[in-house]
């Protein structure tokens, strides 16, 4: 859920980059803060700890607008995608308001990005948001690699809900902020329902 500053006149909206481990959420982070005018982008700050890597950073797009008077500000976080960490991911997916989910393309990974993808609707479930409503988009990424399933089959097992979904390659940057608009879209979307 967006947390609204009144004294400031500010919304702050998170978006969490959810999925397996090393599917590319991280490079997304980093090629969107590399991209962005520095003016409307805060500090990469890594929240790590012995085995985990947490990332995120503040993202003010000035030319967004307002939403019933409020700036909008988008706080961008990724979760660490290795099984044994499913307590930090529920803790980092907690108050979201968008989920982009990166699915590795590869064919070896079908099962693990299955596994993620339930734990990732069980856990919105438990929070209550109802799935259907929710903002959620799927980022189809390493599409420059030689052993990717095609986009059919990923969508048959991994989008049951029909969600937007984009072809990526997040190393180059191909797919990365089109997921990212999407998602902003979305969640501002419903902001203005609320």
């Amino acid at each position: 859920m967006s947390l609204i500053n009144m004294a400031k006149r500010e919304i702050n909206c998170k978006i969490v980059y959810y999925g397996i481990g090393l599917c590319g959420k991280t490079t997304n982070l980093h090629y969107i803060h590399q991209t962005v005018n520095p003016q409307d982008v805060g500090d990469l700050v890594s929240i790590d700890t012995e085995t985990e890597r947490t990332l995120y950073f503040d993202l003010l797009p000035l030319d967004l607008g307002k939403v019933h008077g409020f700036q909008i500000r988008f706080q961008l976080y990724t979760v660490p995608g290795q099984i044994l960490y499913q307590q930090t991911r529920v803790s980092v997916l907690k108050g979201a308001d968008c989920v982009i989910f990166v699915a590795d393309s590869q064919a070896s990974k079908l099962q693990e990005n299955i596994d993620s993808w339930n734990e990732l609707t069980d856990q919105l479930k438990r929070m209550n948001k109802k799935i259907d409503d929710f903002p959620l988009v799927i980022q189809w990424n390493k599409r420059d690699l030689s052993d990717i399933l095609p986009t059919s089959i990923l969508e048959q097992y991994l989008n049951p809900l029909r969600c937007p979904s984009y072809e990526s390659v997040a190393v180059t940057g191909q797919g990365v902020i089109d997921c990212l608009r999407v998602g902003i879209n979305s969640t501002l979307q419903r902001l203005e329902r609320i």
